[in-house]
This record gives C-alpha cells, sequence and structure tokens, in this order.
C-alpha cells in the first residue's frame, strides 16, 4: 500500500471546486476557512489533452487569491506531469 505524502505549503495542488471547476496553482497558506493561492490557473479539456488557462481573466496573471473552503470539494497535490506544465505555464521554465 502506498502512503502518500499530504500537501504543504509551497506545493503545486489541485482544488475541486463545489461547482466541478478544477485549479491547479501554488499553495501559499491554508486555515480553518480559507486557502490562498499563488498563480491559480484552471484546468481545461483540449484537442490534444488537458491544458490550463487563466483561472479568472480580469486579474494580473501573478494574482494571490483566496478561496473559501466552504466551496471546497478536495485539495491535493498535484500529479508530477501536471506540475511540471504548471510551472512552464507559469515561469516558462520547462523541468
Amino acid at each position: 500500500m502506498l502512503i502518500e505524502t499530504p500537501y504543504k505549503n509551497l506545493d503545486t495542488v489541485t482544488i475541486k471546486l463545489t461547482d466541478s471547476s478544477e485549479i491547479v496553482a501554488r499553495l501559499e497558506d491554508e486555515n480553518d476557512t480559507q486557502l490562498t493561492l499563488y498563480k491559480p490557473l484552471a484546468l481545461i479539456a483540449t484537442e490534444q489533452g488537458m491544458g490550463l488557462s487563466p483561472f479568472a481573466f480580469t486579474i494580473p496573471a501573478d494574482a494571490k487569491v483566496k478561496i473559501n473552503k466552504s466551496t471546497v470539494i478536495f485539495v491535493h497535490k498535484t500529479d508530477a506531469e501536471m506540475a511540471k506544465q504548471y510551472t512552464k505555464s507559469t515561469t516558462g521554465v520547462a523541468i
């Protein structure tokens, strides 16, 4: 049986919201009521597979966003391949 390492601050995490949207972001902070996310991107389906797009089009790309935990279904450390895609999308650095 595999025991997964829980996520921690500064990890790239995937957040599933109650409206079915899925966010990939860097976790900056977490408390009892909210998550603070840095550079949140939305997971989207494209013709080439899964991709990332702005979570909100009217905020800066490097925004820190607070998400109320009452709207969150789960938070999980992002799959390594998607985390690499997130890093490339947000920094331009390919890992």
